[in-house]
Order: structure tokens, then C-alpha cells, then sequence
């Protein structure tokens, strides 16, 4: 692969904005690639001190994402960026997602992918057209000992899975802050969020974790769901009892009204032979607790993991690597990909284990199934196909 930078446009993310601060370190760890060009609010004065603040080129420095799509796609192409990436509310999402499909960009988008399942079969239906590459950024997944979790599971280490329990209990918003902080307005409110709060946010990861590290699909679901703050208009918490389709059995609880915790997503997975733990909180750790011999403890770092966790794995054991680094796994792996594609050779298997569309389009049937189960007075919801 030749030196070759890949140059990124960035939607949404400017000045204050959690996430967009968050991509842009994670993409600029490698040298893959290079912030050209952004629209970085929807308001123009925050869009250009932004701008400003990131050191942008103001003619590439643009007040909408209309603008700079159209823009970007005049200029030379050894010019222009070559992918953009949109990290604003939901509701932000679709639109100039199709639109930079539509004028031959490749996309990093932020989950869940849309607003509506009808909006993210039609951007899967754009990819399957174009050819071009879209990333969804299921975070977590991108962990080193979450890769080294599934490559056992793939191995037979557990034998035919039975049980799959996955937690993600937050705290931050046991108490009304809606109106005060703009981070939990947004994702409390239907209208920017979708038809789910707790389950859109945090729930889908533990969905998308579950069936990466197993394998293994959701088939159906019985959801309930709750909404313990007075006056909240979206879910705060929700309990899942999944079936999978080998017949498997699980839980999926998640919850951002669990005062006191911060950020605990958990997974355990037990087969015939043995189980696997893994904890965000303790992210280098991974416990293999056999049946009939003592718990082996992998760690981050180590010779014997296998080449999807070693793939990536940054730093030597005992340093530890965290959210950034298993975002800037994602984006290297996407790049990566991207580049070699461009060159005409096929990327690795290890490149092109990063979320898509297809990934993107699977979470948002799962929110569809979660709301129409917790309505539902049926014990059981098929999962949407």
C-alpha cells in the first residue's frame, strides 16, 4: 500500500461536540487520513469558528452539508475529499448520507445508522448500486480481546453456544438534565432521536456486541421497556429476553438511569464446554472459564492471541488502550480498506472486519423489534427480516 492519505469531510462535530472530537482523534491516529474539510454545524457561525478552530482551509469550510458535498465534488480529484463523516443526531443522519452515495463519496456514519428503518434499507439499497464503502461505528466490537472473544467462539473453544447475557448500565441520566445539557436533550427527544431513547443509544451496541461475538442472530425477543424519569419522552430502561437461532437463550439489559455507573457494558457467553466475560471497564481483560479446568485469563498485548486481536492491538502488554483506540481501529480498518481497494488489491480479512451497511440496517431492525415487542401483549416478538 503506497504513503497515500485518504482525505476526510466531517458532518456535524464542531466546537463542544462530544463525538465529533471523539472521530477525529480516532481517525488521525494511523496517518490514514486527513480532516480537508467540514460542515461542522448547522448554525454558520458555529460552522466557521469551528473551522477556525481546526485549522480548515476557509474556502473548505462550509455552512451546509448540501455546500460542501456539491463543492467538494467539483474540485480535482486528487483535491477533494474522498470520504465524509457524519456524526450529528439521528435525525441528521440520512440525508447527506444518500447525498454523498449520490455524488460518489464513500461514509463513516454514527449509529444507529438512520431515523427509520425505511431510510437505512433505502442507503443499503445505494451501497449495493454504487459500490462505494459505508461504515457504521459499533464501537465496541473493534476492541482487541472482543476479536480474540469471537476467534474462540469461531475455534469451537466454547462448543454449541447456550446463553448470552449482555449488559450496559449507565447512570448520567437518572435525574431530569434534559434541558440544561444539549448531549442528553437530543437523544431524549423522539423527534431527534427516533421511537427509542435508551435501546437507540446504548441497547443497539449490546445487540450488535452479542451477535458479533457469537456469531449467532436474533431470532425474537420479549421486551420491557420503562420510562422512570417524570416526564421523559423516550425509554430510560429496558430488559430483553432474546432467542437466537440455534436455539440459544439470552438477556439484554441496558439501562441509563443506573445511578452511579458510568459506563459497565458487560458480556458473558457460555457453550457446552465453557464461557467467555468480557468487561468495557476492563477492556484488556478477557476471562475463558472452562468446565473442567481452571479460568484462563487473555490479555491485551500477548503472543498467543490470535491475528484478528493482534491485528488490532496498538501498544505492548500492560499499556492499556481504550474507547479511542478501539474507535481508530474501525477507522484504520475502513481506510485500509479503502486504500487498497483503490489500488486494485484486495484488502485482508482483518481490514475488512469493520461495521457496514449491512450491520447499520440489522440495528435498526432491532429498535423496530424492541418498540413493537415492549408494546406488544404477546410474550414473544419475531425479530424483523
Amino acid at each position: 500500500m503506497s504513503n497515500m492519505k485518504l482525505k476526510m469531510g466531517m458532518i456535524g462535530g464542531g466546537k463542544n461536540a462530544f463525538i465529533g472530537a471523539v472521530h477525529r482523534m480516532a481517525a488521525g491516529i494511523d496517518g490514514h487520513i486527513e480532516l480537508c474539510c467540514g460542515a461542522l454545524s448547522s448554525d454558520p457561525l458555529v460552522a466557521k469558528e469551528s473551522g477556525e478552530l481546526l485549522g480548515l482551509p476557509k474556502e473548505r469550510v462550509y455552512t451546509s452539508y448540501q455546500e460542501m458535498i456539491k463543492r467538494e465534488s467539483e474540485l480535482p480529484p486528487h483535491d477533494r475529499m474522498n470520504f465524509v463523516s457524519i456524526v450529528t443526531p439521528n435525525f441528521a443522519h440520512f440525508e447527506p448520507a444518500m447525498m454523498a452515495l449520490e455524488y460518489g463519496f464513500h461514509v463513516v456514519l454514527e449509529k444507529p445508522m438512520t431515523f427509520t428503518l425505511e431510510q437505512a434499507l433505502m442507503l443499503q439499497k445505494k451501497v449495493e448500486e454504487t459500490g462505494l464503502m459505508l461504515c457504521v461505528t459499533y464501537t465496541y466490537a473493534a476492541y482487541p480481546m472482543v476479536k480474540q472473544a469471537r476467534q474462540l467462539v469461531r475455534d469451537g473453544q466454547l462448543g454449541t453456544i447456550r446463553k448470552i447475557m449482555v449488559e450496559y448500565p449507565q447512570g448520567w441520566l437518572s435525574k431530569m438534565i434534559e434541558n440544561g445539557l444539549s448531549l442528553a436533550f437530543w437523544r431524549t427527544d423522539p423527534e431527534k432521536s427516533g421511537k427509542s431513547g435508551c435501546m437507540g443509544d446504548i441497547g443497539t451496541h449490546a445487540a450488535h456486541l452479542a451477535e458479533y461475538i457469537s456469531g449467532l442472530k436474533i431470532t425474537k425477543m420479549c421486551a420491557d421497556l420503562q420510562t422512570f424519569v417524570a416526564g421523559r419522552k423516550l425509554e430510560d430502561d429496558g430488559n430483553i429476553l432474546l432467542g437466537f437461532e440455534n436455539g440459544a437463550t439470552g438477556v439484554l439489559s441496558a439501562s441509563q438511569v443506573a445511578a452511579g455507573e458510568e459506563n459497565a457494558l458487560k458480556i458473558r457467553i457460555y457453550g457446552e464446554n465453557g464461557g467467555l466475560e468480557w468487561n468495557q471497564q476492563d477492556a484488556n481483560t478477557l476471562l475463558f472459564k472452562q468446565l473442567d479446568a481452571p479460568t484462563q485469563v487473555f490479555r491485551a498485548g500477548q503472543k498467543y492471541l490470535s491475528a484478528s486481536a493482534k491485528h488490532n492491538i496498538r501498544l505492548p502488554a500492560g499499556h492499556p488502550e481504550g474507547y479511542i483506540e478501539a474507535f481508530a481501529n474501525i477507522y484504520r480498518n475502513f481506510a485500509v480498506s479503502l486504500l487498497t481497494t483503490m489500488q486494485g488489491i484486495t484488502p485482508t480479512e482483518e481490514d475488512m472486519d469493520f461495521p457496514t451497511v449491512v450491520d447499520g440496517v440489522r440495528g435498526m431492525k432491532f429498535l423496530e423489534t424492541v418498540i413493537a415487542s415492549g408494546k406488544s401483549e404477546q410474550k414473544w416478538t419475531d425479530f424483523l427480516n
